[in-house]
């Protein structure tokens, strides 16, 4: 695998990316800190984007199944770099509408981009290495996150926010460099989906093939409890922070989640060679209720940051058991269409948690909010692992009534 030139070139796009990535979104929350005083107005801002990203979700899963993966790639990372002129001009301006432009652009262009990334992953990769390729990147992805804050916090004291911008747009422009040497064969999946193929079939094709593959539709509905979390991250992040009064707290934050993330993912193949990855990924999920549960103390900073260190470990396990089962079991010629709607499920469920998030910061805060949610996700958890259960009872059954 690391002989692979295609796999370094993701793996330096995805950090150099990453790095523009949260450069812009510090970049975001300051701007919206100073122009937008309502969290609820905040989570419908940053929900508007999201609903762009969703409403393109079937025309990107379509057309990253029929076109060449890194040809979507490059123009999604095309768009990307432009859209960043408008956000430099809503710092100029102070409009908010202009970074409401920006987000729409910005979640277009990952739209088209992410269910490619996914997309190609398999397709530079040997099956056997995808559940540690699928670690690797999202550590990589996370580091970039660390640096990226940290970066962010720095650059805000030393530059204006326009020039935060401007680094941001580097970092794009760097990724659309790299795309460039990227080499995808797609030959083998070109020649089983000619002549009719199903990658040429609509995008509601991509349900019968859901419904058919229980471990994957059950992975899928599985995939919503970490995002009860991840949907109001930043929103909670900014609370804890004036709730402390506190500016430092959120490097703290990011740093310690982003860190035992990637311990996560380094600890989760070791995991998967002694148990199910079920067992992982229920188990993760009762970890992440607990998390949520441990913010009712934020005002402690010490629980705080230690409640986002244990909810960056659960899911640094769980989001590469579930990205590899995905590029497994779903055949590759609906791989452009299932992980477009994946990320269109994603994002509507991201983007109603968003709102909902800021609607109850504002009505019952953080503490409140967050017994909540963490009860919510035990609960889910929970029903999710008796229907597993019952699944595994019938399965047997089934299997030694015809033996």
């Amino acid at each position: 695998m690391w002989k692979n030139k295609n796999v370094w070139i993701l793996l330096a796009g995805e950090f150099i990316a990453g790095l523009g990535l949260w450069l812009g979104i510090i970049g975001n929350l300051e701007f919206m800190q100073e122009k937008v005083p309502s969290d609820f107005l905040k989570s419908v801002i940053l929900a508007v984007g999201l609903l762009a990203g969703i409403a393109v979700g079937p025309l990107a899963g379509q057309i990253t199944d029929q076109a060449n993966k890194k040809t979507v790639m490059l123009i999604s990372g095309f768009t990307r770099s432009i859209s960043v002129v408008f956000m430099l001009i809503a710092i100029e301006t102070g409009s908010v509408w202009w970074m409401i432009v920006f987000l729409i652009c910005i979640q277009i262009s990952a739209a088209f981009y992410f269910p490619a990334l996914q997309a190609a992953i398999p397709l530079v990769a040997e099956e056997k290495d995808l559940l540690q390729l699928n670690g690797v990147y999202m550590n990589v992805s996370t580091l970039s996150r660390i640096l990226g804050t940290a970066l962010a916090g720095i650059f805000l004291v030393i530059m204006s926010l326009s020039m935060l911008y401007i680094t941001s747009l580097i970092a794009y422009l760097g990724l659309f460099i790299l795309t460039w040497f990227l080499t995808i064969d797609e030959t083998k999946q070109e020649q089983e989906t000619k002549d009719g193929a199903p990658a040429k079939a609509g995008f509601k094709e991509v349900f019968p093939i859901i419904k058919g593959l229980p471990i994957v539709f059950m992975t899928l509905v599985m995939t919503l409890i970490p995002l009860l979390f991840i949907g109001g991250f930043n929103l909670m992040v900014i609370n804890i922070s004036e709730l402390q009064d506190s500016s430092t707290i959120k490097s703290w934050i990011y740093t310690a989640e982003g860190v035992t993330f990637i311990l996560g993912t380094l600890f989760v193949k070791k995991m998967e060679e002694k148990t199910s990855p079920y067992k992982i990924l229920f188990g993760c999920s009762f970890v992440i209720g607990f998390s949520q549960l441990l913010l009712y103390l934020a005002d402690i900073p010490v629980l705080s940051v230690l409640a986002f260190a244990i909810f960056g470990f659960a899911v640094g396990c769980f989001f590469p058991t579930a990205a590899t089962i995905f590029q497994t079991k779903v055949p590759k010629e609906f791989h452009g269409r299932f992980f477009s709607f994946r990320n269109m499920l994603d994002r509507l469920i991201f983007q109603v948690v968003l709102l909902v998030t800021g609607f109850l910061l504002d009505v019952i805060g953080l503490q409140l909010m967050t017994v909540l949610f963490g009860s919510l996700s035990i609960v889910m958890t929970t029903l999710f692992y008796t229907k597993y259960r019952q699944l595994r009872s019938t399965n047997s059954l089934k299997v030694e009534a015809s033996s």
